[in-house]
């Protein structure tokens, strides 16, 4: 399903806005401009996965895959509210039947496989629809010889809902994105606030380039429970991008609004090495000169 980009867009809430971390008000349009950012402290708004598609590919370029595959209830799980009310909530919210969006897109005029998961959606969190999305995405991105990117939302990690299905997806998806890598394909992370749990702990730290945003929050438990654990102060900016940055536990901190170019800069950079592409490109050039030499015989018998 292909996606177009509407010109007509919502009309906003009010022109000023607090910002949720530093607190200040700020001029709605500035930080719209911005890509979503504070103006003030840096700040990266959470975004719709219309959102992201709008930012990072080319206009009109995305082809939505797997739009078929839609969560259930299989535990007939039952809290203050039940896990179909949810899904039913979070559907209506967002537009989108799971928080895994996956389909085809360009950046730059190249192609890739491009998924989000959307935090606004259950916090990201990752069933079984979401594990198998990001699986068959993996396989389609072996399949047809190009890389694969994924911005995560994840700060629900795994859907508690789903018990040991939902566990099930981090074996899954992590080896489905080994093959691809075993194959000689690229693929990127992009980080989000926040990336926690089942999810940092699987495909979200699996990326050949792990890219995050500013200040977001990254790991598997969170600082209050770590904290709480070990009976001890953790230090300033503790799971924070740039404090995995300084350890090493991600490759780049990148703002939104430098993102596109800094994801066109990697491909062109990395896929002309990638075994994939190769293949591609000498069946291209074999083809062409098949075709230029049935032109060529065709010519001398006439």
């Amino acid at each position: 399903m292909k996606w177009a980009l509407s010109s007509k867009r919502s009309a906003p809430d009010g022109l000023w806005m607090k910002c949720t971390s530093c607190e200040a008000m700020v001029y709605r349009k500035v930080v719209e401009e911005q890509h979503h950012v504070c103006p003030e402290c840096g700040f990266h708004f959470r975004l719709t996965v219309e959102q992201r598609v709008e930012y990072l590919l080319d206009e009109g370029t995305f082809d939505e895959m797997f739009t078929n595959l839609q969560s259930i209830d299989p535990l007939g799980f039952k809290g203050k509210r039940s896990y179909k009310d949810k899904l039913k909530q979070a559907q209506e919210n967002t537009g989108h039947n799971e928080a895994a969006v996956f389909g085809i897109g360009q950046i730059g005029g190249k192609e890739v496989v491009f998924g989000m998961i959307d935090a606004n959606f259950i916090m990201g969190s990752m069933g079984s629809v979401v594990g198998e999305k990001i699986a068959r995405g993996a396989e389609e991105a072996r399949k047809r010889g190009i890389p694969l990117i994924i911005v995560s939302g994840s700060g629900g990690g795994a859907r508690m809902e789903e018990g040991i299905l939902s566990l099930f997806q981090m074996a899954k998806s992590s080896a489905a994105i080994k093959r691809l890598q075993d194959s000689g394909g690229l693929y990127i992370t992009v980080l989000t606030n926040a990336t926690m749990g089942g999810s940092m702990a699987s495909w979200a730290a699996l990326g050949d380039i792990s890219i995050a945003e500013p200040q977001a929050l990254l790991g598997f438990a969170g600082p209050r429970v770590i904290a709480q654990t070990v009976r001890q102060e953790l230090p300033a900016g503790f799971q924070t991008s740039e404090f995995l940055l300084e350890r090493g536990f991600v490759d780049q901190v990148c703002h939104r609004k430098e993102l596109r170019q800094r994801l066109l800069s990697l491909l062109r950079y990395c896929c002309k090495d990638l075994p994939a592409f190769r293949k591609s490109s000498v069946s291209r050039a074999t083809a062409k000169i098949n075709k230029e030499s049935l032109k060529a015989e065709a010519k001398a018998r006439n």
